[in-house]
């Protein structure tokens, strides 16, 4: 499945997109989403025009009912008529009858497969309607969001995501429509990528080679939502995975255009050829540390027993991980990489998506990154943030918080700025921050707390996966979480 000796992109055929073609020989596209009503239409036709002209060809429109996918007409009508080509994708949550609806009017159909039906012949109807018009279909597995069934066989695992794509893409192979892209969306970045490297191994044993989609959920803001964005998507990128990309952050929509067009740009060209000695010692699909090491390092940390390897060629990751493989013996290693970069955020990517994968898959124990245009710690933290992303070494609150779309009940950026001046001073805690209840539960399944928008107005607070208050008064919301977290033990005064 993927080529330990040097970077190559996966084969995939085509997928039109409105005026965007993704897929075959094309560049990796960078794509958005709304936060706008999806009933204002003049708001989400100057949010479109400002995503576009920020340099995503594709921007993505919830619809959650029909209403919503009426407007989309509107919407595209007036578009057209400014001269705005921006390929349009409506995402579709909940209901059937909206897809089809909103498969008159747009270029592309995001669905759940969570919530289809097979045996009602919806999907099948779907795809006629897509075939007749030439509308693109996102067959979109969300980790929060699995069907019962699969549920409750599986778990909320990434082989229950697998499954629940294939069943979809079965039924689309069968009917011959191969304008289908394909996605598996998780807010851990150890299970996304998992979920992808998995779904890929099953596409190729069934001969399926459609263009896939990358993102993580829910990554929050900030450099730490960049870095966490730059782990996950990168360490596809790197395998060659990849031909369209979202970084899901929680601020303006136009913000993750730069930080996307930036991995897209890192990973255009790998060159070199890193010979692997050792490829069984490698699993892409199942975490195993090569070592006992429990605490990953840090490079301003002692380093005394361990070996630090340092790329120096154009691809560290592939050169790395190949040193890595062909080492006699299981000594813990520090993979080092040198940036000669003047923007912090700029650092941040690079840095994550080069090594956050060598983390992410056990084969390195510690970070080194030798950036001489900026202080000790800066690069300190930018080191702990990627190896939290990684999931390996926890030292900051960590929010897991959605972007933002137009089912969301609150204002989300105003609210996450609120709750991380209370609480970013606890260590080793995560909250989930989310917009409403699609996804919330679901994707902050392994979070410690949740504030979770339940109607205009009114939040619902986790424990973990428990409710433990329903429908409390925004206003009241923060305070509640916070004597919450008092009430467990977890608080410490700032």
């Amino acid at each position: 499945m993927i080529d330990l000796t040097q970077y190559r992109r996966r084969a995939t055929h085509e997928v039109r997109i409105g005026a965007c073609t993704i897929g075959g020989t094309h560049p990796v596209a960078v794509q958005s989403m709304t936060n706008t009503d999806t009933r204002d239409i003049a708001a989400c036709v100057a949010q479109i025009e400002r995503i576009a002209r920020a340099g995503a060809p594709i921007v993505r429109l919830t619809a959650q009912g029909v209403r919503e996918a009426e407007n989309l007409r509107d919407i595209t009508e007036r578009l057209r008529a400014d001269g705005n080509t921006t390929a349009l994708v409506a995402d579709i949550h909940f209901l059937p009858e909206a897809a089809a609806v909103a498969a008159q009017y747009v270029d592309k159909v995001r669905i759940n497969p969570g919530n289809y039906r097979l045996d009602r012949g919806e999907l099948e109807a779907l795809v006629a309607r897509c075939r007749e018009r030439g509308v693109a279909l996102r067959i979109g597995v969300n980790h929060g969001s699995l069907a019962k069934r699969v549920f409750d066989q599986w778990g909320d695992t990434p082989q229950g995501m697998v499954v629940s794509a294939m069943e979809f893409l079965r039924v689309c192979k069968a009917h011959g429509f191969d304008q289908v892209v394909v996605s598996m969306k998780s807010s851990n970045t150890r299970v996304m990528v998992a979920a992808y490297r998995l779904l890929v191994a099953a596409m190729d044993a069934e001969d399926m080679h459609y263009p896939i989609h990358l993102g993580v959920t829910e990554a929050g803001s900030g450099i730490e939502g960049r870095i966490k964005s730059a782990v996950g998507i990168g360490a596809l990128l790197c395998d060659g995975i990849g031909d369209t990309i979202r970084v899901s952050l929680t601020e303006a929509p136009e913000h993750e255009i730069p930080v996307a067009e930036l991995l897209v740009r890192h990973f255009a060209e790998r060159p070199g050829i890193f010979p692997v000695l050792h490829p069984e010692r490698y699993s892409p699909t199942e975490y195993r540390r090569r070592t006992n090491i429990q605490v990953p390092v840090v490079h301003s940390e002692p380093l005394d027993g361990f070996r630090v390897i340092e790329a120096v060629s154009g691809n560290p990751t592939a050169e790395l991980r190949a040193a890595i493989l062909n080492l006699d013996t299981p000594e813990p290693v520090v993979v080092k990489r040198r940036y000669e970069e003047t923007s912090l955020e700029t650092l941040a990517v690079k840095a994550a998506a080069d090594l956050g994968v060598l983390l992410l898959d056990g084969l390195a124990d510690g970070i080194w990154i030798d950036a001489p245009g900026f202080a000790e710690e800066q690069v300190r933290e930018i080191e702990l943030m990627i190896l939290q992303a990684a999931r390996v070494r926890f030292s900051h609150t960590e929010y897991i918080a959605c972007p933002s779309c137009g089912r969301t009940l609150y204002d989300i950026e105003k609210t996450l700025a609120d709750i991380k001046s209370r609480t970013s001073h606890l260590s080793n805690l995560k909250i989930g921050v989310m917009g409403c209840i699609v996804n919330g539960p679901g994707e902050m399944a392994d979070a410690d707390y949740g504030y979770v928008g339940a109607v205009p107005g009114r939040i619902t607070l986790y424990k973990g996966r428990t409710v433990v208050a329903r429908n409390i008064p925004q206003e009241e919301a923060l305070d509640r979480l916070v004597e919450l977290i008092k009430a467990d033990g977890e608080w410490v005064e700032p």
